[in-house]
């Protein structure tokens, strides 16, 4: 194949439903055309931080992330090779030995908080999505999800999220709405918009299909 994949982010504030919608597209569309990539898989070890102190490290910034790993990942995609992807345990705030393996395909979906902030990463997508949803029903999810899911009691969620994620929401995320070609409202409760995206996603797949069929 000549012609890269496409390449789609999804963005948005913590919470706001970017893993729903990019489930959403990957049902619609069908996983055996998605090559899947969440941000979140690339945070840096903080094995040289005492465990007690690792709930209080920054992040929700930029610099808690590997986005070199990241782009040098999706690049490897775009030329249809795989990449052994890192799966990161947020119990223990580490990169398992373990790697998974993301083989090449027509759609490549990024997801994650601050894809968009990135300009390095900016260039890479074909179609940029913010997912937009209210800081309430955000937070709240993100208190339910740590606590169930991460081990997290709730006194150091809302700490953290006093600290540092409404901050770096304020300064990182909610300025990179604005180079989204689409915004998603309500999150994956808006069907409307999913739908519409996921068509836009499937008639972008045809095309591709057949350019490869003509360049044949």
């Amino acid at each position: 194949m000549t012609d890269r994949p496409v390449t789609i982010a999804v963005a948005g504030g913590t919470g706001s439903g970017k893993t729903t919608v990019s489930n959403s597209i990957l049902e619609r569309v069908g996983s055996h055309n998605i090559a899947y990539i969440p941000h979140d898989a690339y945070y840096r070890e903080l094995v040289d931080i005492p465990l007690l102190d690792r709930d209080i490290v920054n992040f929700d910034h930029p610099d808690a992330l590997d986005t070199a790993l990241m782009r040098e990942h999706i690049q490897v995609l775009q030329a249809w090779r795989p990449v052994d992807a890192p799966i990161y345990d947020f119990t223990n705030y580490m990169r398992l030995k373990e790697t998974r393996r993301v083989d090449p395909h027509p759609i490549i979906l990024v997801e994650g908080i601050l894809i968009l902030a990135e300009p390095s990463l900016r260039p890479l997508f074909d179609v940029k999505i913010f997912v937009d949803t209210d800081a309430d029903l955000r937070f709240i999810r993100r208190l339910q999800r740590d606590i169930v899911e991460r081990g997290r009691t709730p006194d150091s969620v809302i700490t953290q999220y006093l600290q540092t994620v409404r901050p770096m929401h304020l300064e990182f995320v909610e300025p990179s709405k604005r180079y989204a070609d689409v915004i998603i409202p309500e999150g994956g409760f808006n069907t409307v918009a999913i739908d519409m995206v996921s068509d836009r996603i499937r008639s972008m797949l045809r095309s591709q299909s057949a350019s490869t069929i003509q360049g044949d």
